[in-house]
């Protein structure tokens, strides 16, 4: 770096004489200053410094960087000063420095620092991208303003930009930069960074090649590289894998690993790769070639226990599941020893015993030609007692809510199944973030006990509903507040009201919908499910009162209206059989249905029905987690029945007028609901779904009940009860057009006997707890229909399409899909295509 040395140094000389530095005396005058005369260097004392022309800097700081100080003795001219320059240039802050001597009293000088700050940092600009493309540039940069322009500061942002680019595969992205002037910046000193951004064409890879690779061909070896793909794959990658074929230096890092992971599987376990290169085509087009060694092939020969006192060898050999002669892998090995996704491993054989200090090593004996010899070496331990539980980290829920839901229990032995399963109980409540519940077992190997904490996050989980709707031929609103981890015990105590009694897992939900004059609907529920507090047996109790007409008013003769009002009680419990995760839930349901001059339904318009029915429902679920479940399944069967009033009357039904048949309402109800959960790659999981329902009457006679039907297509409007109708998602068609009609007048009658069927591929974009987000495609297919006679349960619709979700936990789960339609309904023929359905609300 090239700078310039300004030291001006004027002292008074006087005439040289044998008291020249003798004490002042009247003889003496003053003379004119003079330069300096380099070759009479001399030597002063440092009386005083000063620092001239820095706004962002304390003085003290630059006397320090020089490495000057006051009392300092230096040679003027002399290497002192030389030294200082320098120090101040290496800092890297000054554009301009000068060291000036203001005085000499006697044999001290004083000196003045004259410096000139680097511009700092006003704002920067991204010229040459998109504004949307800008702005997440922007968010990469660690830029702000106020920062001094230096040189490190230009070539860090130059590599963060080109980075950011290189990631998304822009090899050849070029970056320059300059520093301007503005009018109407405040500040002194201060500048504008522009940066001027040309990202160029995306760089994909043209060709992967292998040598060497005798024993396993090339398309395998290039499906083990997940992150690094060829050009003329991309389509199928990026719908298979979500993957481009862009080149990512730590991605094609990852893939190499990957790559000889791959080998090992397949009992290559001495491969390497000898040698890589990543060749240039052209511009944007890239070549990669690999060169490997792939070794001979092995195989497991003789597999020996040592240590084994609690579970014979031939049980081992069982659960292992490696027999002699198969190919030498030593991934399937570790999983068969450690951590299968099932259990199904030897450490959970004994970690659930108790064996918490258990410890299994496999040992290579002996490698001859292709074949290996395996020992495996077991420590046992003493088996470990459960001390005490710990739960931390709950600042809203109370202990006693999550320490029943554990499965593990002071003075039971340890057991790994039993912790999964608790954090699986712990998760499914919904007041905590799935992804942080960790557990922290704390042995002790002395005692033989182990203490286990249960840490958790908070999530909020309670929500306000407020969404809108079209069912019934017109739109509906709906206000709703669900408050899920109430607390009834501090309604009273208004201080732990945090801003409402919260924390006790208690469920309470209010809940109104109206479409003004037309129809309007409130409903009130509360769960305790812990009935009693020692028991996992819930109690639920839930009224309801809803009222449609046709706009007219009260007095109006012409006034139409169906008024429903009634109550649910409800008890359930867990099961311990076939296996904990089932429940057996029943219950009674009171509806009585006001109507007057209401024929738009059924054939009498006015007159009341009672609908009181018994419900009883085995479920089993075994999901991961209700948001974005991963694994799991989940299984519903419920049979609603009311008793057969008709039989017991003693009435000739055959010719009875519709009021009296449906006076006191009949039937028997059947449904099955099932979904299954699968974790393809990474979070890629697979949901699918199988729905049924029949409805059947006891009384030829009198026939299926107008009540209780099915309602199939669009989004289902979840809540909305009129009827005691069951509204069925199925996209692509319009709202309950997939359902029966009447041929006179054309109302839908709704159907008796149902099936649907759907696939989703779901994805994750965000796992937040504050904002779940995923992205899926399905297919669906379904029907509904009026009578049993005419059920063909291959006769299905069919449409498929995409969509998104997200939930936020004031509001629960959103979902906006687009699906097309590709048969035609047969009940509304032009009900189908390509159309949007909005959701609220989690379906089965």
């Amino acid at each position: 770096m090239k700078y310039k040395l300004h030291i001006l140094f004027f002292f008074l000389i006087g005439i040289l004489s044998s008291d020249l530095f003798a004490q002042e005396d009247s003889t003496q005058k003053e003379l004119p200053y003079l330069p300096l005369n380099y070759q009479r260097p001399v030597t002063l004392e440092i009386g005083g410094m000063e620092v001239e022309g820095v706004t962002y800097f304390d003085p003290n700081i630059v006397k320090l960087f020089s490495g000057l100080y006051t009392g300092q003795e230096i040679t003027i001219p002399g290497d002192e000063i030389t030294k200082a320059m320098e120090n101040l240039w290496s800092q890297k802050l000054f554009t301009d420095i000068k060291i000036l001597v203001t005085k000499i009293e006697g044999k001290k000088v004083y000196l003045k620092f004259v410096l000139q700050e680097n511009p700092r940092l006003y704002e920067f600009e991204i010229r040459g991208l998109r504004k949307g493309k800008a702005k997440n540039l922007r968010e990469d940069l660690s830029l702000k303003a106020g920062d001094m322009i230096t040189d490190n500061l230009k070539q860090r942002t130059i590599t963060e930009i080109k980075d950011h680019y290189i990631d998304k595969g822009f090899l050849n992205v070029k970056v320059s930069l300059d520093v301007i002037t503005a009018d109407g910046i405040p500040q002194k000193n201060m500048r504008i960074l522009v940066i001027h951004v040309a990202p160029g064409i995306k760089t994909k890879i043209r060709e992967i090649t292998f040598t060497g690779n005798n024993g396993i061909p090339e398309r395998k070896l290039k499906k083990a590289m997940s992150e690094t793909k060829e050009f003329r794959l991309n389509r199928i990658v990026t719908l298979l894998h979500f993957k481009k074929a862009k080149f990512v230096e730590d991605a094609y890092e990852t893939d190499k690993n990957s790559l000889i992971s791959y080998y090992n599987t397949q009992g290559y376990r001495d491969a390497r790769i000898i040698k890589d290169s990543v060749y240039k085509i052209s511009d944007n087009r890239l070549g990669i070639k690999i060169e490997l060694d792939e070794g001979p092939k092995y195989y497991f020969r003789n597999i020996t226990w040592t240590g084994n006192n609690k579970y014979r060898t031939g049980q081992l050999d069982t659960m292992l599941a490696i027999k002699r002669g198969d190919v030498y892998d030593i991934s399937r090995l570790e999983t068969r020893l450690y951590m299968s996704a099932n259990g199904s491993d030897i450490s959970s054989l004994y970690m659930d015993d108790g064996y918490l200090f258990f410890n299994i090593l496999p040992v290579e004996t002996r490698v001859e030609n292709d074949s290996i010899d395996i020992e495996i070496r077991i420590t046992e331990g003493p088996q470990a007692i459960v001390n005490k539980i710990l739960v931390s980290g709950n600042t809203k829920t109370s202990d006693y809510v999550i320490l029943r839901e554990i499965r593990t229990r002071p003075g039971q032995k340890f057991s790994r199944s039993d912790i999964q399963r608790s954090v699986r109980e712990l998760a499914a409540l919904g007041y905590f973030d799935p992804e942080k519940i960790d557990v922290k077992p704390v042995p002790n190997y002395a005692a033989g006990t182990v203490d286990i904490e249960y840490h958790v996050e908070e999530r909020p989980s309670d929500q306000i509903e407020l969404s809108g709707g079209f069912g019934a031929g017109f739109i509906v609103g709906t206000l709703g507040l669900n408050l899920t981890n109430f607390s009834t015990r501090k309604m009273f105590d208004f201080k732990e009201w945090k801003p409402i009694p919260a924390g006790d897992g208690q469920r309470l939900s209010i809940r109104a919908q109206s479409n003004g004059s037309y129809f309007q609907s409130y409903n009130a529920s509360f769960t305790e499910p812990w009935l009693g507090g020692k028991r996992p047996q819930s109690l639920s109790v839930s009224v309801f009162h809803s009222i449609q007409t046709n706009g007219n008013t009260k007095g109006n003769p012409n006034r139409a209206s169906i008024t429903i009002t009634g109550v649910t009680v409800g008890i359930g419990r867990l099961l311990k059989k076939p296996d904990d995760f089932f429940s057996l839930s029943y219950g009674f349901t009171y509806q009585h249905y006001l109507l007057d001059n209401y024929a738009a339904l059924f054939t009498f318009g006015t007159g009341i029905s009672d609908n009181l029915n018994f419900r009883v429902s085995l479920s089993r679920n075994s999901v991961d987690q209700p948001i974005y479940p991963r694994s799991g399944s989940k299984f519903n069967a419920t049979l609603q029945v009311t008793p057969p009033w008709s039989w017991f009357s003693g009435k000739d039904y055959s010719e009875a007028t519709d009021q009296e048949k449906y006076r006191i309402i009949e039937y028997h109800k059947w449904k099955f609901d099932a979904a299954w959960y699968v974790t393809l790659v990474d979070k890629l999981v697979l949901a699918t779904q199988a729905h049924f329902g029949f409805m059947g009457y006891y009384n030829k006679s009198i026939g299926y009940s107008p009540f209780e039907r099915f309602y199939l297509g669009g989004a289902g409007l979840i809540g909305f009860n009129l009827d005691g109708r069951e509204l069925i998602a199925m996209r692509g068609y319009k709202n309950n057009s997939v359902t029966p009609r009447n041929t006179t007048t054309g109302n839908y009658l709704g159907g008796v006997i149902y099936n649907k069927f759907t696939a989703e591929l779901r994805y994750p974009i965000s796992l937040n707890p504050q904002a779940t987000i995923y992205a899926l495609v399905f297919a669906e297919a379904g029907n509904n229909f009026s009578n049993a006679r005419d059920y063909t349960p291959t006769n299905l619709l069919r449409s498929s399409g995409g969509g998104v979700r997200v939930y936020l936990p004031m509001f629960g789960l959103l979902g906006l899909d687009w699906a097309y339609g590709f048969d035609t309904n047969p009940y509304s023929p032009m009900s189908g295509k390509g159309q949007f359905h909005f959701f609220i609300g989690q379906q089965f």
